[in-house]
């Protein structure tokens, strides 16, 4: 338990605490830092309060035990890998606060079944759900104007994808390997879709 004098979490300060299973953070908290609780392989469950801002690299990196999490408003900044291997994930949701999920953000979370992306992100990044094999349906709001690299490369069960109308482009690997995937629909503002970006798509029937 993190007592509300407590302004910030430092980096690594919780890194590899394999036998910590939750976390109850102060409201005077208003960042968590680099690799904080990295590799905390039994943590099951941690509340974020209203009063922090960032969420820092790999915070939250391997921690497979972590079934869910909910980012409050005031978070306007998520770093790179926060949640990457977090094998048990199963929602999220991404608060209008925030205006790009970046790179590796949620690599690897098999179990993400669910994802709910804000209406102010304007970009998912390089590898950002790269083999989150459990997610079946992505709604890309109109906000985003980009999708990068390898950004849902690998995501075998996702069947559908929504693609808003201000995306201009769909990065190299952008959807490789999504063989569940049998539609989708590019808007008129699309003026670039990357090499491979739907290679091995074998079950896609409507472009």
């Amino acid at each position: 338990t993190i007592g509300n004098g407590v302004t910030s979490i430092g980096e690594r300060a919780f890194s590899g605490c394999s036998s910590l299973t939750s976390v109850t953070i102060g409201n005077g908290v208003t960042s968590i830092g680099d690799w904080a609780f990295y590799d905390c392989t039994s943590l099951t469950s941690i509340t974020i309060p209203d009063s922090v801002t960032s969420i820092g690299e790999a915070a939250f990196y391997g921690c497979t035990s972590l079934t869910s999490i909910t980012i409050p408003d005031s978070v306007t900044s998520i770093g790179e890998s926060a949640f990457y291997g977090c094998t048990s994930l199963t929602s999220v949701t991404i608060p209008d606060s925030i205006t790009s999920i970046v790179k590796d953000a949620f690599y690897g979370c098999s179990s993400l079944t669910s994802v709910t992306i804000g209406n102010s992100v304007t970009s998912i990044g390089d590898y950002a759900f790269y083999c989150c094999s459990g997610l079946t349906q992505v709604t890309i709001p109109n906000s985003v104007s980009s999708i990068c690299i390898s950004a849902f490369e690998y995501c075998f069960g996702l069947t559908s994808v929504t693609i808003g109308n201000s995306v201009t482009s769909i990065g190299t690997y952008a959807f490789l390997g999504c063989t569940g995937l049998t539609s989708v629909t590019i808007p008129n503002s699309v003026s670039s879709i990357g090499d491979w970006a739907f290679y091995g798509c074998s079950n896609l029937t409507q472009v």
